[in-house]
Order: C-alpha cells, then structure tokens, then sequence
C-alpha cells in the first residue's frame, strides 16, 4: 500500500518543522507547506538528512492570502491522490494591526481563516483516504478570549494578544463545529495545545510582550517537544475518541466555557463560510 500523505502548514519552522519530521518518521509521505520558497526547502533538507529516504514534498502558499489558499489546495489535489491528514499548523502573532490581502484582520486571517478554507477545500481528499485526521494546533490562550463572529475581522478593542487569543478560540470552536458535520469513522477532527514552547511566534506580541517572551523562551522547552501532540494525534492508533475534542499531551482536556457553546461555535462556521467564499 502506498505511503499514508500529511500535509503539514507551517512546515518550514517551530513545530510544523519537528511536526513533518515526526510524521516522516512515522513512515507518512509528507507535504511541508511554507510561506517563503528557501526557508520551506531548507526545511525539508533537514528532515531528508533526518529520516534519510523520507518521502518529503514542498508546498507554498502565503495565509494572509485566501486566494493562495485556493491555489495551494488546487496545487495537493493535482499531485497527490490522497490525504490521509491535515495539520493545520501555521499561525503567528500581528505586532501592529494588518490586514489580510482581502482586508481581514491580519492574525484572524491567518490562523482562522486560511485553515478554515483549507479543511473545507481538501475535505473530499480525507474522506476519500478514509480513515484519516484533521488537527489543528490551537492555544491555551484562547482561555478568557471573547470572540464575535460579526465584527472578527475587524476587532474594535484591538492588541496583538487579544487578536492571538480570538483566533486560537476560532480554532476550538472550529473543531467543534466540523466534527459536528463529519463521520469520526471516516475523518477525525481535533484540536490541541501544543504547551509552551520556546519559538520565534511570540517575538512579534507587541514591545513590552514581545521583549518579555524573548525573555522567557530561553527557559522553555523547543519546538520538537511542542509537536509531540500534533504527531500523537495524526498517528495514535485509535483516534475516534479524540473526535471533536481539545488536546493538551496526550490527555482530553476541557476547554473555555466560550469554545463549548454550539450556538457560537455554528455562528462561526456560517460567518467564516460567507467570508471565505463558500
């Protein structure tokens, strides 16, 4: 049998990278999807001296971008036949206020809505490669978030952290919203945190944050050990009973009372739908 395909976001750094080497590892034909074409291929050098005869592709695709997003999906679906998991990793921390290329706010675009997108656009693939798993890496700092769908991308007491946690919330109550619409024996859908681990992301919180997080990483474990999750869950032999559930190690954790609510989580999926284009 062929090789089970990841696609991995976020690929070329931090825990997308440690992530693709785990899954190579793992025997998996990996995708690593980068923003930057040297970075991304650098990325999977390494992997290849790591694992050697691992089966590794490159993607690229900028997420502050939903068109890139569509051509980076068009892009899987023309070379490979399969998706037996998605990862959607990739995400950062907007220092100052941006927008997105179809003027979203910057850090909700990226790390909702271009995943958001993504998952719906390689659904048929997955449930096609049955059974297979979408995780997506969200955040203990969506604890305390608020979210509301109507004004998400365009926040009006905007700061880098609070549109950080926004969008790790979207995540959560993304997963709850899509593992309502799917078939757990065909496709499991869960969502995780990856600890707090020692990477570039936080640098960009904001002076005060950023200066105090540049601090605190040295004394933070690395990005290999914040993969752990991601590749546990892409790989643990029994997945259905982390169907629709937030992951923190190994263990079913509770998330937020804000990212139980179906109500808000199904607000979410209706309003992300129409801003995506779906």
């Amino acid at each position: 049998m062929a090789a089970p395909v990841a696609v991995v976001t976020g690929a070329s750094t931090g825990i997308g990278l440690y992530t693709a080497l785990g899954l190579a590892r793992a025997g998996m034909r990996v995708v690593m999807v980068g923003r930057d074409r040297e970075r991304t291929e650098a990325a999977r050098r390494l992997v290849v001296r790591r694992v050697p005869g691992a089966d590794i592709d490159v993607a690229l695709a900028d997420f502050a971008s939903l068109e890139a997003v569509r051509e980076l999906a068009a892009d899987l679906l023309a070379r490979h036949e399969r998706t037996d998991v998605l990862v959607n990793n990739a995400g950062l921390i907007s220092p100052r206020f941006a927008k997105s290329a179809e003027g979203y706010e910057l850090t909700l675009a990226v790390n909702h809505l271009a995943p958001f997108l993504l998952t719906q656009l390689l659904l048929d693939p997955l449930k096609a490669s049955a059974p297979a798993r979408i995780v997506t890496v969200a955040s203990q700092a969506h604890r305390g978030a608020r979210l509301d769908p109507a004004t998400m991308t365009r926040p009006p007491d905007w700061t880098p952290l609070s549109a950080y946690g926004s969008s790790k919330l979207a995540n959560v109550l993304f997963t709850r919203a899509l593992a309502r619409r799917l078939d757990p024996a065909s496709v499991v859908a869960c969502c995780l945190h990856p600890g707090v681990i020692g990477t570039d992301i936080g640098n960009r919180a904001g002076s005060l944050a950023g200066l105090g997080w540049r601090l605190a990483r040295m004394f933070l474990p690395g990005p290999e050990k914040g993969a752990q999750t991601s590749i546990f869950l892409a790989t643990v032999a029994e997945p259905m009973p982390f169907h629709g559930t937030y992951v923190i190690g190994k263990t079913i954790a509770e998330p937020d009372p804000a990212a139980r609510g179906d109500r808000l989580a199904e607000a979410l999926w209706t309003e992300s739908a129409r801003l995506v284009g779906l």
